[in-house]
This record gives C-alpha cells, structure tokens and sequence, in this order.
C-alpha cells in the first residue's frame, strides 16, 4: 500500500468514527476540530516525508481550514507562502506533495505565491483578503509568516470601514439570489446561514484585531447571552452541514430533498404528529431567523463604530425619534411595560418613513421579548393597541415587522407555533409564518396603483371592504391550525372567532373572521376543480358564500393566499377563473335562487352572437345551420361565442378528411387555446395527452364533446411550464403537426415518457381515487389525487379507455408534487357509473399509476 493509500484509508477511518460519535451525539464543535486536528497531522507528517522542511516555504492553512472548522468532505484550503521564486527542486517537491493529497482523497484548493504577491491580491480581492485573515501556520518557517500575519493585520492591508464596507456589499449580493425560506435552503450561503455568522466574526476581526468570535465579548460589542445565542445557532447549522456531508458522501452544504429525509435521521428526528424532517426544517428556519436578527443587529452596531452616526434625526415623541428610516428609543428603558412594546410598532404604522429598528434599539427589544412572562395578548393595554394597528391603514407594514422580530409570536401564542413549520412539499414554498406574511404583504398589494394590471379585482374590491382589518385577521389564522393534525381550516376558525370575542369584536364581524378562515378553500377548489360553466356547480358555492360581502372578502383572502403559497402559482389562468366565478356567483346572489339559468335562453343567445360575426366574415348561412344541426346544445352551452365562431369558421373551410387541430392565437382565460376536431376514435384523449407531454407542455382544463355523427370537439387550455401562454411560433407549428402525426396514425406508437425528477424522486403520493355526487344527468364526477408523474393524464385516458368510461370534461390542477385533477365521466352507454363500474375503475387507476416512470 502506498503512502498516498494509506493516508486516503486513514481519512476514510477518521469519517467513520466521526459518524459514530456523531450518532452518539458528542457535541459537534469538538467533532469539527478532531476533523481538523487530524487533517493537520497528516498534512505535517507528508510535509516532512516529502522533504519540504528544507526550503523557504510555510504551509498555511486559510478559509475554513484557517478557522479550524472541517466537515467530514469539506475543502482543505491552503496558501504555500515564499520568501522568494520557487526553485526547480522545490516546485518538484511541492508537485508531488500536492499529488499525494488528491491521492489521497483531500479535495484541495491551492495557491503559491511570495508574501508580496499574496498582499498585492488580497488587496485587490475582498474574498482573499477575507481568506488571509483566518490563515494558520502549519509548517514551515514561522518568521515568513508572521511577516505576512503582521501585514494583513495592519490598516494599510483593508482599512477597517473599507473592510466592513465590502463585506457588508458582498451580503447583499448573496442575500438577493436566495431566500432564507428556499425549500432547499444552502446551510452555507443562505440568509441566516453560516455565512452571516462568518461576516460577524470577519468584521470583528479586522476592526477589533480579534481571532475569535468570543473576544467581541470583551470588547462590549457583544453581550454574553448574544455570544450564546450566536454560538447555539452556529453549533445546530454545523450539525446540519456535517449530517450533509455523511449522508450526500461529498462536500454539499445544500438540503436538496432527497438528502432531507436521511439528515433528519441522522441528526436523532423522529416520525410524530410531524414529520420527522418538518420537525428538522421548522428548527433550521427559526435558527436562521434568530441569525439574521443578530447580524442585522451587529452590522448596524460595527457600522455605527467604523463610519459613525451620519444619519438625519427627526424627533417622533418624547419617548422615541426617528434616525433616517430607523426608529430609536430615547428612554434607557424603553420597554419597561409590555404596552412599550406594541406602541413602537404602533410608531411604525403611524411613520411611512420608519422602516426598520435601531440597532441599540432592537438590543433592548430582544431583551424585552426574552424577559416575558405571558403573551402580550393577555395584556387588556396590548390589545388596545393592537387593534390600533389593525385598523390603521399601514398595520401590514406594524405586522410585517412585528412577525420579523418575534413580536407576532410573543403576542399571539398561536402563531408561535406556526413559526418555521415547513410541509415537506414542492408545492409550499415558505414556511407557513411566512407564507401567511406574504399574504398580508399581497393583501397591501391590492390598494397600491401600480399593481392594478396584476390584481385588476382586487385592486377594486379591495377598497370596497367595509373593515380591511378583518381580512388582515383572517389572512393571520387562516392556517395557524397546520401542524396539529386535523382540519387546520376548522381549527384556525375556532382560534379565529376567539380572538376577535377577546377583543371585543362584535358578534357579527367575528362569525365573518372565523368564516373566512373556515373557507378560505372554497373558492379555490370551486375554481381550479370543478365545472364553473355548470350553473349549478355556481349556484351551489353561491349558497356557501351567501353575500355579495362574504364574496368579496373570500376572493381577496383567496388571491392573495395563491399569491402567497410560491412564485410559481399565480397565473393568468388562475386569475381568470377565479375572476369568472366571481363574477357569475355575483349575478346569482343578484338574482336570487328562485329565479335559476335559462339554459336554452343561453344557447340561443351564444349561437346568434357567433352567426353574427360568422356572416360578417362572410360565411354562408346555409352551411353554417347544416353545420350546427351536427353539434348537441351542450355544446353551445359550453362554449362562448368567439369560440364557436372560431371553431366552425375553420371546420367549415377544412374540408378534408384529415384532423383539425387549431391552437389559438389569442389567450383564453389566461392560456393558449388547443381545439381538436376529428372522427371520435378509441385513446383520443390519451393520444393527445402524450403528445402534449413530450412537448412539455401543461394541461389546465380538458373539454371533451362529440358531435351527433361521432365527430370529436375537444377543446383543451393548454400553457408552459412557467405558467405562460403559447407564444413562440415554431412551438405552436411543432405541437400542431405532433397532434396532427398522432391523430391520422391508425397505430400510434406507444408514448416514451421523460423520467422522474430528482425534485420528485423523494416524494410518495399514495394515488386515491373518490366519486362525488354529479349534478348533471347521466354522469359521474371523479377526483384523482397521484404524484405528478410525466405521462400521468396519458396512462389516465388510456385507463378509461381500457374501462369503457368516456371523458366529458376535466380540470387539471398541480399542487407542486401533487396531482388533483377533476373528471367528469360516463359509460360507452352515455349512463352514470354504477358503484361496482366505479370500483373497478379506481383499481384500474391505481393499478396503471403505481409506476412512476413508463419507457
């Protein structure tokens, strides 16, 4: 066995006693050092056998490995540092003491240079610089490295207000290309991670000449109890990374999903009324919120000592004034009584210009906080000045910065535990503090002129509200019952009606709150899965809404809430859905249930306005009637009148026998409209489907008809990925002549599927299968949860197909891994299904969906 083997079996010894002491839990800043000790002996003991003692050269350990924090896979960084050029048997040296490492199994990043070189770039580079100030000698001559040491250490090298400066300007720049809520958060470079620690101590080292984190102690910079906290969040997020490295066998520092599961094990979580990893997540999130306080806290406080006080001072009141956009307390003591506490947040609503707290004043806020004996809520004066801001119209801005500080969970006990809960889904891409904060920031959205075009009903109902306030309570409860098992809806609107009786709500306003909360769904589900073109799918949410006023507020929560979940989810195409049944229930509240749809009324009123414009574009009318005699009123009925122009304007002058496929050009309810008129076949719908799926495109609404004389009409709102519509000219001609090569196919080939994403692989959606009650004649309507597998709406229509069910209608909806799609079905027969032809085709789905990749 080489050298070089034996060192790489010693490295792959020392990771597997880390793991177990891991696993015996001994405290993890002991396991980095041992890490890092041991890595120093190996590199010292192959630095005398190479014989490297003999020239001027130190070995230097910088970054991390300067710290001496080592992870199981981590880079071992290190600066070989000159007196002067390398000579010829040197640089042999030096190669083969390199190569040994990397044979080894170490992955090492490198650099050689003279002290004057390593000056002149950390000079020009604040990620050197930084690097340098953590450096370490290893080996070699100590004078050589003092030399540098004493030079990086001196003003001259990065003045310390230019130093605080950059590394201030380098976490912006990170902070804005990810969120500390990322649903794989990077434990290293995410806000609130390692990294804002590290800056800390980086900006405590050049401006105080400190080596470690604990001297800001004694430099009044730094109180013990912070230093802890510091410490305590340090230690958790190192357990994390080093659990990734055991788990991924690499240098990862990113949560990916699939690694989720097994650090969670690894790090002593267990499967409860949460899961394990949620339980892991929820701790990593309110870790890194605590971080980002302390740095936002401690940066202010190293601003204030390295470029002084120069911001303009307005005084507020006796007690507080504002220093540029940061409010500052005058009094010592400024929360003495719980009251103190609220009304700066109070300041906050009343100030436009306040946009954050002073960090002297954020200091004795946390201590304030941590001093409580009971929720603020308990507190008759706390509440009086809750509702204040409630009814103010900026308490979003109060509430936002309330949640950000912990203000929130100090005065609603609920909402604590809500704090960092994560679902352990693609689809939720916050944790449900924080989504609900988006909300209540989306809900402040609506009234600001400028997001008119987003939110163009919104924008209007959003004023018409009798008490906006009461929105803003039932965006905060409306999922503070998540994590306790059962319905979170019911259980946030018993928390909800409360609340509002605690402070002295009337009757009235407080049934609405806990309405809102209890339905906040509703809407949703109505829009995305079911068939809002039935009347009495409109009728029957009209009976659950009641008013106009119970509408509007439950189309704000539920818009806002979409908005809310992640910055995928909104669409066009929801927005137009959701803004049609708004629309339609408004008129059936108008008119009253006594006065129901005339259903032919309205076909006869869409067929005039598209003859119309048909015989405007100078189409016969003889041709179309004959045409028309072909189509069932359904049709008609589901249909608009530009569509059925379009439709039978292009039907009418195609006169072969080939399919028709038209994609339109314009958007319908926010999407690219696909319509498919050919002889009905077996697998249609199936054929169509995997077509679309090799194009990678998205199906959000499926309406399947068949003429008289068996002729397929099938309309489908198609979009991308990304939620837009079809635009791109070469995409629609592909997807057409696809479509077209499919249907005139006698013997399609079988469709190949794209495989399984890494994203998804972690993720077991159990398929399920449930009918509910129809009300339409003749039919069944079907909800179909299963993972979002590719191919899944194919291996769903050839399923029917297999089942002798024909496919009337369907709403395609996609809850991040989740599938949960709506189809209306009846038999070859045009009947019903009966119990035991809905039981066989449940297994038959089941069955056909338990595989999730097909080749």
């Amino acid at each position: 066995m080489t050298p070089a083997q034996s060192a790489k079996a010693a490295l792959l010894e020392q990771n597997l006693q880390l793991a177990a002491a891991f696993h015996d839990r001994l405290p993890i800043a002991e396991l980095v050092q041992r890490r890092c000790d041991f890595v120093d002996n190996l590199l010292r003991s192959a630095w005398q056998q190479q014989g490297l003692e003999q020239f001027a050269i130190s070995l230097v350990a910088v970054g991390g490995y300067g710290r001496g924090e080592l992870h199981p896979h981590s880079d071992v960084d290190l600066l070989f540092l000159l007196d002067e050029g390398l000579g010829c048997e040197a640089e042999k040296a030096l190669s083969e003491f390199i190569a040994f490492l990397w044979d080894a199994g170490l992955e090492v990043g490198h650099s050689v240079r003279t002290v004057a070189e390593t000056l002149k770039q950390g000079k020009a580079d604040i990620t050197i610089a930084t690097n340098l100030l953590e450096a370490r000698l290893l080996a070699g001559p100590e004078l050589l490295f003092d030399e540098l040491y004493d030079a990086i250490r001196s003003n001259e090298f990065w003045p310390s207000s230019d130093f605080f400066l950059a590394k201030r300007d380098e976490q912006h720049s990170r902070h804005a290309k990810a969120s500390a809520f990322d649903l794989e958060p990077n434990v290293k470079s995410c806000p609130g991670g390692l990294r804002d620690i590290q800056t800390i101590a980086w900006v405590a080292i050049r401006h105080f000449n400190a080596s470690r984190l604990e001297e800001l102690v004694q430099y009044d910079f730094l109180e013990p109890y912070e230093l802890e906290e510091l410490l305590e969040c340090q230690h958790f997020l190192w357990e994390i990374r080093f659990a990734l490295h055991m788990a991924s066998g690499r240098d990862e520092n990113r949560l990916l999903f699939d690694l989720q599961r097994q650090v969670a094990q690894l790090m002593g979580y267990e499967d409860a009324t949460q899961l394990a990893v949620e339980q892991l997540m929820k701790h990593y999130y309110r870790t890194v919120r605590r971080v980002m306080e302390l740095n936002e806290m401690l940066l202010q406080l190293f601003k204030r000592a390295t470029l002084g006080h120069a911001l303009e001072i307005v005084p507020i009141n006796e007690d507080f004034q504002r220093r540029s956009a940061f409010v500052e307390a005058l009094r010592p003591e400024p929360f003495a009584r719980p009251d103190d506490i609220m009304r700066l947040f109070l300041l906050v609503a009343r100030n436009s210009n306040i946009k954050a707290i002073y960090a002297p004043t954020l200091r004795s806020l946390r201590q304030a906080r941590q001093q409580l004996q009971a929720p603020l809520m308990d507190v008759p004066e706390c509440r009086q000045v809750f509702m204040e801001i409630l009814r103010h119209p900026r308490g979003i801005a109060a509430l936002s910065l309330m949640h950000k500080h912990g203000i929130l969970s100090a005065y609603l006990p609920a909402w604590s535990l809500i704090e960092g809960q994560m679902q352990f889904d693609l689809f939720h891409a916050y944790t449900v503090d924080e989504h609900t904060h988006r909300l209540l920031l989306n809900i402040e959205r609506f009234s600001q002129p400028e997001q008119k075009d987003e939110f163009p009903l919104g924008s209007i109902l959003i004023n018409q509200l009798p008490k906006k306030g009461l929105l803003v309570l039932a965006a905060i409860f409306h999922d503070i019952g998540k994590g306790r098992g059962g319905d979170h809806s019911k259980l946030g609107a018993v928390d909800a009606l409360a609340f509002c009786k605690l402070h002295g709500l009337n009757d009235h306003d407080g049934r609405l709150v806990s309405w809102l909360v209890e339905n906040h769904l509703v809407m949703s589900v109505t829009a995305q899965r079911r068939d809002i073109s039935d009347p009495e799918v409109v009728a029957d949410f009209a009976s659950k809404v009641r008013d106009a006023v119970h509408l509007s507020y439950l189309y704000c929560l539920t818009v806002a809430d979409i908005c809310a979940t992640n910055e995928k989810t909104w669409n066009n195409w929801k927005g137009s859905l959701l803004r049609d049944l708004y629309f339609s229930t408004q008129r059936v509240l108008a008119r009253g249930k006594e006065k129901p749809v005339d259903i032919r009324a309205r076909v006869r009123e869409h067929q005039a306005k598209a003859k119309k414009e048909l015989l405007r574009r100078g189409i016969k009318e003889k041709e179309l009637d004959t045409l028309w005699t072909r189509f069932k009123a359904d049709y008609f009925l589901r249909h608009q009148p530009n569509q059925i122009a379009w439709h039978a304007e292009a039907i009418l002058k195609h006169r072969q026998d080939e399919p028709l496929v038209l994609i339109s050009k314009h958007t319908t309810r926010g999407g690219t409209e696909l319509f498919v008129y050919c002889q009905d076949r077996p697998k249609l719908f199936a054929t169509v489907m995997a077509v679309l799926d090799n194009k990678n495109i998205n199906v959000h609404d499926a309406n399947i008809m068949t003429s008289k004389d068996n002729y397929a009409l099938d309309t489908f709102v198609i979009l991308e990925q990304d939620g837009e519509p079809l635009t791109q000219l070469s995409r629609i001609q592909s997807i057409r002549k696809g479509l077209e090569k499919a249907l005139s196919s006698d013997n399609p080939k079988p469709p190949r599927f794209r495989k399984l994403s890494r994203k998804m692989k972690p993720f077991n959606v159990p398929t399920q299968v449930s009918f509910l009650p129809s009300s339409r004649h003749g039919t069944s309507m079907m909800e179909l949860i299963a993972l979002d597998m590719p191919g899944l709406l194919a291996r769903v229509g050839d399923t029917f197909h297999r089942c002798n069910t024909t496919l009337l209608g369907a709403k395609i909806t996609t809850i991040g891994e989740r599938a949960e799609d709506f189809f209306i079905l009846q038999t070859d027969d045009g009947l019903a299904l009966n119990a035991e032809q809905q039981q066989r085709l449940a297994e038959a789905l089941t069955q056909a969906l338990s595989q999730p990749t097909l080749n």
